[in-house]
């Protein structure tokens, strides 16, 4: 049968999709986008940084499952999805150990010194 297809049409296998068009996969702007916010979010006690970097992660899950399923066709929007995930991966990483120091701070009473009566 696929000698048959071979014959009856030639070089189908090696016709690009959309006559060379690349596509973009759905999430990729949005998780360099959210992955961009997350690095900015851990000077907000970390919590915003945490939250967003979560999410960029999710959405490059779902991107990758795509991509998966023809390379050749999103390999361009792979690249910003990949830098989001980077991205995402550091914002996430600052933010945590930002809001653990945070944490710290207020299991410790590192702002109570602020308040003390004796000048």
């Amino acid at each position: 049968m696929a000698e048959q297809d071979d014959i009856l049409d030639p070089g189908v296998k090696d016709m690009p999709r959309n006559d060379g068009q690349q596509g973009d996969l759905p999430n990729a702007v949005a998780t360099l986008v959210l992955g961009i916010l997350s690095i900015i979010g851990c000077f907000f006690a970390g919590i915003p940084g945490v939250i967003l970097g979560i999410i960029a992660l999710i959405l490059h899950q779902k991107d990758r499952q795509l991509y998966e399923s023809d390379k050749s066709f999103y390999a361009v929007s792979w690249k910003t999805a990949n830098g989001g995930k980077v991205c995402a991966i550091i914002g996430l990483s600052l933010s945590a150990l930002y809001a653990l120091i945070f944490i710290l701070a207020l299991i410790n009473g590192g702002g109570s010194f602020y308040y003390s009566s004796n000048f």
